[in-house]
């Protein structure tokens, strides 16, 4: 089965990126990386990205909410 969407494809190989609030995202290895974003981690399988994200990625807030939070605003 072909997918028309990259990020859907189960085959696809894929970056991890991260973005300025600390947040992540998998991003297939033949599009053109988005700017703003830094490669955090080369190309791999959907399944390898999971369980690093799942390994790594353990505050879902953003950096700047996160802060607030503890400035108490």
């Amino acid at each position: 089965m072909e997918f028309s969407n990259p990020f859907d494809s189960p085959q696809g190989r894929f970056f991890i990126l991260e973005n300025a609030a600390r947040q992540f995202s998998l991003w297939p290895e033949h599009c053109v990386l988005p700017a703003g974003w830094t490669v955090i981690c080369q190309p791999a399988s959907s399944e390898e990205c999971h369980r690093w994200l799942l390994d790594n990625w353990t505050e879902l807030q953003p950096v700047s909410f996160a802060k607030q939070e503890v400035n108490g605003e």
